[in-house]
This record gives C-alpha cells, sequence and structure tokens, in this order.
C-alpha cells in the first residue's frame, strides 16, 4: 500500500432553484477553475450538466452527493462535498 496521501478537491454546489412539482433541482457547482450548471431531474434519475469542458471530473460525484443530501437541499443554500481527485 503506498503512502502516498490521494488527491483532493472540494467542490462547491449553489441551489438556485427547486420544484418538487416537476421533479428537479437547478444549481451551478465549481471546483478546482471548472464551473457548471446543473439540472438534476430527480423522478427520472438524470443530471444534466453543461458545459461538456471537465464535465466527466464532476457528474458522477456530483450525483451522487445529489442522491445523498436529497431533500435537504434548497434553493438559496451553499454546499460542498469532496472529490477524490486533483481538479
Amino acid at each position: 500500500m503506498s503512502s502516498q496521501r490521494l488527491p483532493k478537491t472540494t467542490a462547491y454546489v449553489r441551489v438556485t432553484d427547486c420544484s418538487w412539482h416537476r421533479g428537479r433541482l437547478v444549481g451551478e457547482v465549481t471546483a478546482g477553475t471548472f464551473a457548471w450548471q446543473f439540472e438534476w431531474q430527480f423522478r427520472r434519475s438524470r443530471l444534466i450538466v453543461e458545459p461538456s469542458r471537465g464535465r466527466a471530473l464532476i457528474q458522477e460525484p456530483l450525483g451522487r452527493f445529489l442522491e445523498q443530501q436529497d431533500y435537504q437541499l434548497e434553493p438559496g443554500s451553499d454546499y460542498s462535498f469532496t472529490i477524490r481527485a486533483d481538479i
């Protein structure tokens, strides 16, 4: 086992809109020098992340975060989570 530490990056999430009726959560996420807009269609289990530049780095960890936090997320609120990668 390597004694080196795994890389870590903090991702910052801001929820800008939520519609339980429509089954969607909208917001923005930043990590490192990247910034994305997202729409989580939770009834369809679909996560849309734009722009495409760097999307592969954030899509899976963001999806896990959104599923774990679920009903705790509120518009106008800021959140963060750690990604085990150097972004």
